[in-house]
């Protein structure tokens, strides 16, 4: 094998190539800001920066998540609301129907706005998000009820499914957020049931039936603390989701801090390096252009 350079020039050579690479390196780190941008660059960090990553990955996307869940549990509370509202508004029509004043004709007409009112809960129940039904549990692209005032039942068997839906909490944990309209307005116990309630309500006041409108009003009541507990269930959620969107953000920063400590460059110190290494450089080349050229011909004479 024919060598052309002897070994003090390879050796010249091999530093000069070490400090352009250290050049190259700093002056990569100080445009992107990067320190590792290559398994070479740090072997060691790269499981730590590859796992970093994914946990921040799925951070974001469970912070995405509960973004969309507090949608829904905002649009559920708000529903539930205002059912409670509308409930309170039926007691009171039935405490009218109750009166000494009240006649055959005018128990006729609160039966009707009980009827109306009964259909604006069968709307509530089916109230959506994103295109979800949210009282529809696992079921929720079928509407959980309909409603025909013509019928002595008016209000139709419910139509959704079962909720087993949990979601994500950055913790690693899972947590319910949601119930459904059976659960909320049709209790399979009577005296909790939102529905048999106002329609026993609005035929005792269509049959002006005294002692059945007394007996009515106060199943209104009971349902009525049925579903102020439906309200609070929803406050929880809506404490637990912030609670884990809080959570997650905190978490998110956490990553976001420990991914830069292990990958980022430090640009004072890369800058520091781009001059020493350039520095060393003009040294190594001023010191190889100083070193006497001679040949063979020098020797001879």
């Amino acid at each position: 094998m024919i060598r052309t350079l002897d070994p003090a020039s390879d050796a010249f050579l091999a530093s000069v190539n070490r400090i352009g690479e250290r050049m190259q390196r700093a002056q990569r780190e100080i445009s992107t800001g990067i320190r590792v941008a290559t398994v070479s660059d740090d072997p060691d960090s790269i499981s730590i920066i590859l796992q970093t990553r994914a946990d921040l990955d799925s951070a974001e996307q469970i912070q995405k998540n509960l973004g969309r869940v507090k949608a829904e549990s905002d649009a559920a509370e708000q529903a539930i609301q205002t059912s409670v509202q509308l409930v309170e508004r039926v007691r009171v029509l039935g405490s009218q129907g109750l009166t000494g004043t009240a006649t055959a004709d005018s128990r006729k007409s609160l039966s009707a706005e009980v009827g109306s009112i009964l259909e604006q809960l069968v709307g509530i129940t089916r109230t959506s998000v994103e295109g979800r039904y949210i009282f529809s549990g696992d079921a929720d692209q079928t509407p959980p009820y309909t409603v025909d005032l013509t019928q002595s039942n008016p209000v139709s068997a419910y139509a959704g499914g079962d909720v087993t839906r949990m979601v994500q909490h950055p913790n690693g944990t899972r947590f319910s957020v949601g119930r459904t309209a059976q659960q909320i307005f049709d209790s399979p116990n009577a005296g909790e049931n939102v529905f048999i309630s106002l329609n026993s309500l609005r035929l005792a006041l269509a049959g002006n039936d005294e002692v059945a409108i007394g007996s009515a009003v106060d199943g209104v009541s009971a349902a009525l603390t049925h579903l102020n507990g439906q309200l609070a269930y929803y406050g929880t959620v809506q404490n637990k989701v912030q609670e884990a969107t809080d959570f997650g953000s905190k978490l998110q920063v956490q990553l976001k801090t420990h991914l830069s400590s292990v990958q980022d460059a430090d640009l004072t110190q890369s800058i520091l390096e781009l001059n020493q290494a350039q520095i060393e450089q003009q040294a190594a080349l001023k010191a190889k252009s100083a070193v006497p050229r001679t040949s063979l011909f020098d020797f001879l004479g």
